[in-house]
């Protein structure tokens, strides 16, 4: 089985810097998202830092560690660079970002995230959420308190409970699915999912994609570029990322 993808990032409507940042190994089948966080351009170090921490610890690590455990401490180890990067600059104290991270290995998926960047599956016309949310809403639905419908129009719709670099450590969550032949999987920033509806992101993605299974380079692309047109039709307030893979 193949994995083919595509990632796309897009400064917005509004925003003056783009403090998002996405990576893609095609070798090793490691796709991130990441969204930073902070003033004095520390959400575009963080994300910076995030990505090339990340990557650099886990091609160092990849045949020596299972996945989680690498994944876990690949991010443990952006978590370290982003925090102590801070500590030696004050203006950029409190900076942070997120991070989606895919991993592929055989038929099995690898799923690590902190903040609220997500992963979705797309199958057989339904789409569903991989990652969980680590934001203030989210626990709040946890606790029901919200429904989701209340929690898209909270005003705190964006504080995170966790971030990458934000604090000296950091809790990670890490989940193992079957991938099958057809599979959809989509990561994004916020600034796509909080714009681009569940089920508009599900039409989108079936409409652009009937296939997976034979979709070309060319509808990934264009897949991922009409997400980043839609959330910027519905107000592109922040940057926007999506990195669109395809199991083959």
């Amino acid at each position: 089985m193949g994995i083919l993808s595509i990632g796309k990032t897009d400064i917005g409507r509004v925003r003056k810097n783009n403090q998002d940042a996405i990576y893609l190994n095609h070798q090793v089948h490691l796709y991130l998202v990441a969204d930073g966080m902070g003033g004095h351009s520390g959400g575009e170090i963080a994300s910076s830092i995030a990505v090339e921490s990340i990557s650099k610890y886990f091609m160092s690590n990849v045949n020596k560690l299972a996945p989680e455990e690498l994944l876990k401490n690949a991010i443990k180890f952006a978590n370290q660079s982003i925090f102590q990067y801070s500590k030696n600059s004050p203006a950029l104290r409190g900076m942070g970002t997120t991070a989606c991270l895919l991993f592929f290995s055989g038929s099995n998926l690898y799923v690590a995230n902190v903040g609220d960047s997500r992963a979705y599956l797309i199958n057989r016309g339904y789409l569903y959420q991989l990652s969980k949310d680590h934001s203030l809403v989210q626990e709040k639905i946890n606790l029901g308190i919200y429904t989701r419908e209340e929690a898209a129009k909270d005003r705190q719709k964006n504080v995170l409970v966790r971030a990458v670099g934000h604090e000296e450590r950091v809790e990670i969550d890490v989940f193992n699915y079957r991938v099958s032949r057809n599979d959809m999987f989509i990561i994004c920033s916020d600034g796509l999912h909080g714009k681009v509806s569940d089920r508009d992101l599900l039409y989108l993605a079936s409409k652009q994609i009937a296939d997976p299974a034979v979709a070309s380079k060319e509808q990934i692309e264009a897949l991922a570029l009409k997400l980043i047109e839609q959330a910027n039709c519905n107000g592109g307030q922040d940057n926007i990322s999506v990195i669109v893979s395809v199991a083959q």
